[in-house]
């Protein structure tokens, strides 16, 4: 379990018995939907290894994935599409699955943790904490979800699109998955609004 600093600024929110962390995961592939999950833990059964995924190896996140969804009090997991990605712009559509992600859980939050500096436009009372992964224990399984589901869902698109390594890389843009898209074009889950495919049609 991290060790989790509670912002000074929020200190008059610590009896507020629902409190949601929320995080996406795939804002910088070239191919694939951008991923949020929102996570209301339950102090009553604190689980254990909890920390940023991006720290965690894939086994650990793996491993944690199941515990989270059976242990937490809520959680719910959603996305933006590749042409919401495209239309709106990656900022944009990450605050939208966030949006999501807490609209579609089963207890609505008093409180709402959000990963990063800026917050979507929702009625939830909140609060954008950077680097709260790594500090906020709801964001942490939040963060989990998001990119472990997010893994999961490229990663059975890769026999629909095959030569492209997606199930290695999950659509960034490793040198194999530029020279794969140089030589096989792009597919319809790749973002056109983003440089490396955009350029490809032009």
């Amino acid at each position: 379990m991290p060790k989790i600093v509670l912002p000074r600024t929020l200190d008059q929110h610590a009896q507020i018995r629902f409190v949601a962390g929320v995080d996406e995961a795939g804002r910088g592939p070239l191919a694939g939907e951008v991923v949020a999950a929102a996570v209301i833990l339950d102090p009553e059964q604190p689980i254990r290894d909890l920390g940023d995924s991006k720290k965690l190896s894939e086994k650990q996140r793996e491993a944690l994935f199941p515990v989270i969804q059976q242990q937490a009090l809520a959680f719910s997991i959603a996305s933006a599409s590749v042409e919401e990605i495209d239309s709106l712009n990656i900022l944009q559509a990450s605050l939208l699955a966030m949006k999501r992600a807490v609209e579609g859980l089963s207890t609505l939050p008093e409180l709402v943790y959000v990963d990063g500096n800026r917050c979507p436009q929702w009625q939830f009372h909140s609060q954008a904490i950077v680097k709260g992964d790594s500090r906020i224990a709801a964001i942490a399984a939040a963060s989990i979800l998001a990119k472990v589901s997010r893994d999961h869902s490229i990663q059975a698109l890769d026999s629909r699109y095959p030569g492209y390594g997606l199930a290695q890389h999950k659509g960034y843009p490793t040198k194999a998955h530029m020279d794969a898209l140089k030589h096989l074009g792009p597919t319809p889950i790749h973002r056109k609004s983003f440089g490396p495919v955009a350029k490809l049609f032009k």
